[in-house]
Formats: structure tokens, C-alpha cells, sequence
């Protein structure tokens, strides 16, 4: 299938590595130019070789402030953004009775106002020209929270109905906002959790999930907005 993005431009961030690496590629792939980014300059540029193309860019997108300057550091190197995939590290386990409450702040600005930040930078520009696509990878805990991710549970879904709201209010601009909510995938991030091993749980390839990315991210896709789209191998077990 032919996607219809050949030549747009997309801000990716958090990319060097894990699902944001993956989405990236596979928006490359089809002819997207990519801008990816990483607090670390060394990881970046070494993903960026992997990618072709890809414009590599220092930012910490778990800050509201960081997270706008991507966005624009993008905008300036690609000559404009017609795609950015909101992404972003998850905040440090933990549950009720071990989360102090000034950890809700910082997780919710790594998770939920930095993506916000990102939107405000780049949606207007969208709905000027009639053409945008918004996908946030958020996680399967909007729909069914994970145990001792409490942090991330809250903050994912406050970002969610942020998502929803935007969703309905630049449809007739010809943007489309949408969620992709991963479950287990061989990631760093699911490795680090699991220590090592998700154990019996099944694992989801990266390079899957940036294919069904990218194709929310298409033109094919303009009619599915203000979605959230489960990417689990069948681990949500809701009707809904």
C-alpha cells in the first residue's frame, strides 16, 4: 500500500532508540523526512545512521520548555512539520503507598504536558495548511492500568484526554490526532522493567508497531482521528 506521505516532514521524538527508533524507520521507508531526537548527542547521531536520512537533534523532551524547542529545532532543520509522533521515556515505577505526591508533577510534565508542549508548537501550523498528523505513543495502561506504574498510568491518561479533545477541534483542518498504546515489545524500556525478560508475556517485534505508526500517520488514515489504537498482541482483555 501506498501510504501518500513520500515527502512530508515528521518530528519524532524520543527516536534513538525502543519504539520511537521504530516509528521513525518505518516513516522513512515510505519517504518521510525525519527529524528524530535524544538528550544524549552520541545515541542520536548513531540512530540517525540507522535511519536514512534522519536529521539527529539534542532534546529533552521530558520538559515542557525542551520538548517545544524540539519541535521547533525540527520545523527550522526540515523546512516545516507535517507529522509529530509525541513520544517520550516513561516515568519510574511505583505505587500508592511508595509515590511521594510531588512525583505526580514531574511525571506529568515528562508524560503529559511535554506532549501538549509538542502540539502547541506544531498544530497550527497543521491546521494552516490543511494537512497534519498528530499520533502519540502513550501505553496499554490508559485502558487497563499496570501494576507498580502508577506514575505512568495517571500522567498517560490525563495526555489521553488532552488527545481526544484536540481531536475533535482540528478535524475540519484536515489534522488528524490519534494515540498508538503499545503493550510489551522488545524494548529497552521493557527490559529495564522486567530485568531483563518479560517472562511469559508475549513480545511484540518494534519494527511491527512502527509500521502500524506510520500507517496512522498516512494519508489512507485522514478519516481516523481521536482514536487510540491498541498494539498489545491481545493482552487488552475489554470488550470496549
Amino acid at each position: 500500500m501506498d501510504l501518500g506521505i513520500a515527502g512530508r516532514r515528521a518530528a519524532v521524538a524520543a527516536a534513538s532508540q525502543g519504539l520511537g527508533k521504530a516509528t521513525a524507520a518505518a516513516l522513512a521507508a515510505e519517504g518521510v523526512t525525519v527529524a528524530i531526537c535524544s538528550r544524549s548527542r552520541e545515541r542520536v547521531e548513531a540512530a540517525a545512521t540507522d535511519i536514512p536520512g534522519a536529521v539527529p537533534l539534542v532534546a529533552d523532551v521530558g520538559t515542557e520548555d525542551g520538548a517545544a524547542q524540539f519541535v521547533r529545532d525540527a520545523r527550522d532543520a526540515l523546512g516545516g512539520v507535517d507529522i509529530l509522533v509525541a513520544n517520550g521515556g516513561g516515568p519510574p515505577p511505583g505505587t500508592f503507598a511508595t509515590v511521594p505526591v510531588e512525583q505526580y508533577r514531574t511525571a506529568f510534565e515528562q508524560n503529559c504536558l511535554s506532549a501538549i508542549s509538542m502540539c502547541a508548537e506544531a498544530v497550527p501550523a497543521m491546521r494552516e495548511q490543511h494537512w497534519g498528523r498528530v499520533l502519540a505513543i502513550t501505553s496499554i495502561a490508559v485502558r487497563q492500568p499496570i501494576a507498580n506504574l502508577i506514575l505512568s498510568n495517571t500522567a498517560r491518561a490525563g495526555l489521553t484526554g488532552f488527545l481526544k479533545t484536540l481531536a475533535r477541534e482540528v478535524a475540519e483542518d484536515g489534522v488528524t490526532v490519534n494515540s498508538i498504546q503499545p503493550g510489551s515489545h522488545d524494548t529497552e524500556r521493557i527490559r529495564a522493567l522486567t530485568g531483563g525478560s518479560a517472562g511469559n508475556a508475549r513480545i511484540g517485534d518494534p519494527a511491527d508497531f512502527g509500521k502500524i505508526a506510520a500507517f496512522l500517520c498516512s494519508e489512507p488514515a485522514k478519516f481516523l482521528t481521536g482514536a487510540g489504537v491498541h498494539v498489545d498482541g491481545g493482552a487488552y482483555a475489554a470488550l470496549l
